[in-house]
């Protein structure tokens, strides 16, 4: 089939060699600009982008879709069978949800209904879920409300990151796209409405995400959040009037510390939680200075009993 291809980030560049592998003519590829990142405000391209090039297929960059006369009139003189969407980053108007015969096909990093936004999988292990996947469904004009084509399950492991699952749901999201695009060839499909009720939502994270709450999470909860949104907003609380980051920690069995409370008579740096729980921080930072061992920490800013992480 003749496809235009929208993608921004990694986790669409597996998706992007699939199609091109299976034999596709992907027409044209739409990405986000390139754009300054990091401390030194250097200009990134788009993972997308760098495949595109390396395959020599033409790339657009438009900073605006809705009324981009441009990318109009281009993506009609195309006149694609379908139009691929994969973490796109941009809302796809109306004419562009018309213009190809078998619409604007999209692969979303959950289970349907459930985690529609724009962090679906950092969501997903934040609350502590045991099972994911990812779906392919028809783009409509509502957030990820279209009817599903496939979906594909996987178990997500209790100590795994959000990184990591979003390396293995891209893979897997690959796969399940070439399946879903030769249903769709062959007239195989049929697309099922979502339950809307059912529906559940990720919302962009933000820096306040982070924040340990630890009188009202327990450890387990904690942990989960943290391996949801590692490396950002990642998880953090307040030390002595100053931002106090854990980079690493886990739920441990040891005594019973008041939530909040640091102890480190054990050995091991703790910190009391919600429930009667303790969460061991095994790595951690205090704002402007390096990040240190748990017990580094306690011995460097020689805790004194009763201190807490707010």
């Amino acid at each position: 089939m003749k496809l235009v291809f929208c993608g921004t980030p990694e986790f669409a560049v597996p998706t992007l060699r699939a199609v091109l592998e299976a034999g596709h003519e992907v027409a044209l590829v739409l990405t986000q600009p390139d754009r300054p990142a990091g401390r030194k405000m250097e200009l990134q391209v788009p993972a997308v982008k760098r495949l595109a090039s390396q395959a020599g297929l033409p790339v657009m960059q438009p900073e605006r879709i809705k009324n981009n006369e441009q990318l109009r009139s281009e993506l009609m003189a195309l006149s694609p069978d379908a139009i691929i969407v994969v973490a796109y980053g941009r809302i796809i108007p109306g004419w562009m949800l018309d213009l190809p015969r078998l619409g604007n096909i999209n692969l979303h990093g959950s289970l349907l209904p459930r985690y529609r936004g724009a962090a679906p999988v950092q969501w997903a292990v934040a609350n502590g879920e045991t099972e994911t996947g990812v779906t392919t469904m028809r783009l409509d004009a509502g957030l990820d409300t279209g009817d599903i084509l496939m979906e594909h399950r996987i178990p997500v492991t209790p100590d795994g990151l959000a990184t990591e699952l979003l390396r293995e749901l891209s893979e897997v999201g690959a796969a399940l796209m070439i399946q879903t695009l030769r249903g769709l060839e062959l007239g195989t499909l049929e697309a099922q409405p979502q339950d809307h009720a059912a529906a559940t939502l990720a919302p962009i994270l933000s820096r306040e995400d982070g924040r340990l709450e630890l009188c009202s999470r327990t450890a387990r909860q904690a942990y989960d959040r943290w391996r949801g949104f590692y490396p950002w907003p990642g998880a953090h609380g307040t030390f002595r009037g100053k931002r106090f980051i854990v980079h690493r920690m886990h739920p441990t069995a040891s005594q019973l510390l008041p939530a909040g409370e640091l102890d480190w008579s054990s050995g091991e740096l703790l910190v009391g939680a919600a429930g009667g729980t303790v969460l061991g921080l095994d790595e951690v930072q205090l704002e402007g200075k390096p990040r240190m061992t748990g017990i580094e920490f306690a011995r460097g800013f020689q805790l004194q009993p009763g201190d807490r992480v707010d």
